[in-house]
């Protein structure tokens, strides 16, 4: 299912073939909790921005407005009118970050809701069970995501009930794809890699879980407290360990900068709520570094944020104007910013795909290490 195209280093351009279409690598994945992009942005305009894959979440759908309701209406694509492939995942960062409101056994996991506060359970099979009702293109197997630092011996201990419960996953997936009335009988796993910032339990856990040939691996756990050099560190230690012939993805990360890095070490899917989180507070990236559009010096700019976007922001509208709609907490400048950095990220991605293509990645990747990460001057 995953073409492997070309490498250059470690760097790979791929491309991965799904019931939904083909997504095309390295890929940055455009992230829809709730079956939605914050800002207002539509499946419509998402075409438009060239995304190639929607990300949404397991636990927050399932709690509202219920995977059965979206199975009833034939699954998450058509519910959100989005022909495209679609990611899920499995709930089980909310473990990690619901870490007040639950309780871990080998069953699964006990949660109190955070919208009414009512107990769900939620193991690998229910995990599995949800994420067929969404009928996504890819499934995430049902993990625990650790805080780092965490105390070695309970890394080890997770590790060991993750790697468990990712079996069960398989088992289910395969049960619930063989049923003749499963929306998306196609439905692809992905096994998620567990270790905190410990080489040799990642390299451990990686190699026992690479053994069940699932469709895809990602690295997970990362961008969760540790410093970016301990996140590139374990990177670099588990990418050997990886299925060369299987899509590799990185969970959650992360900047322009952190991609590059990735990619540069072997990864080719990524997702995260950073560019339209940090669109929201007016915070931008552009080909020549970071910008704060609220700095008072952008009250008088009639340039667009960056002149060598071709988004429907920077086609249309002025710094000072969004600079403006922001401060005045109208929705259209925040949306205006949103669609302004997703665009980045899909035209990073696509432009990365350009130098694999071409043979020069590692001069576009020299180049733009130093620029992204840096604050726009003019």
């Amino acid at each position: 299912m995953f073409e492997l195209i070309k490498t250059e280093g470690r760097a790979r351009r791929g491309c991965l073939h799904t019931v939904h279409g083909d997504i095309q690598t390295p890929v940055f994945m455009n992230v829809g909790t709730c079956a939605a992009i914050k800002g207002g942005v539509t499946t419509m305009e998402l075409r438009d921005i060239h995304c190639q894959v929607e990300l949404s979440n397991t636990y927050h759908l399932h709690i509202r407005p219920g995977d059965r309701l979206i199975r009833e209406m034939g699954g998450i694509r058509k519910f959100m009118n989005w022909d495209g492939p679609v990611l899920t995942d499995s709930g089980g960062f909310q473990v990690f970050s619901l870490a007040g409101l639950r309780k871990i056994t080998e069953e699964g996991v006990k949660f109190a809701s955070h919208i009414d506060g009512r107990r769900i359970f939620m193991g690998p099979e229910e995990s599995m069970q949800i994420q067929s009702n969404l009928a996504s293109t890819i499934a995430m197997a049902f993990d625990e995501c650790i805080e780092n630092p965490a105390p070695r011996d309970y890394v080890k201990k997770s590790c060991d009930r993750t790697a468990r419960w990712l079996v069960r996953c398989r088992d289910e997936m395969a049960r619930l794809n063989a049923l003749p009335d499963t929306l998306n009988s196609k439905q692809m796993l992905f096994g998620i890699n567990q270790g905190s910032t410990y080489e040799d339990l990642r390299i451990e856990h990686m190699q026992k879980i690479a053994e069940l040939d699932l469709d895809g691996y990602a690295i997970g756990g990362l961008a969760v407290g540790e410093a970016t050099e301990d996140m590139y560190r374990i990177i670099d230690a588990v990418e050997p360990y990886m299925p060369t012939h299987k899509p590799r993805y990185l969970m959650g990360v992360g900047t322009p900068c952190n991609i590059l890095e990735a990619v540069h070490m072997g990864v080719d899917f990524f997702d995260c709520v950073m560019p339209s989180r940090n669109a929201r507070h007016g915070n931008l990236f552009t080909w020549n570094g970071k910008m704060n559009l609220l700095n008072e010096k952008y009250a008088l700019d009639p340039r667009p944020f960056d002149e060598n976007c071709d988004c429907p922001a920077c086609r249309h509208y002025s710094r000072s104007y969004v600079r403006h709609l922001i401060k005045a907490k109208e929705a259209v400048g925040m949306h205006l910013a949103v669609v302004h950095n997703l665009h980045f990220y899909n035209e990073l991605t696509m432009k990365i795909r350009e130098a694999l293509d071409g043979g020069y990645f590692e001069e576009f990747y020299q180049k733009y290490r130093k620029i992204l990460g840096e604050r726009v001057e003019d």
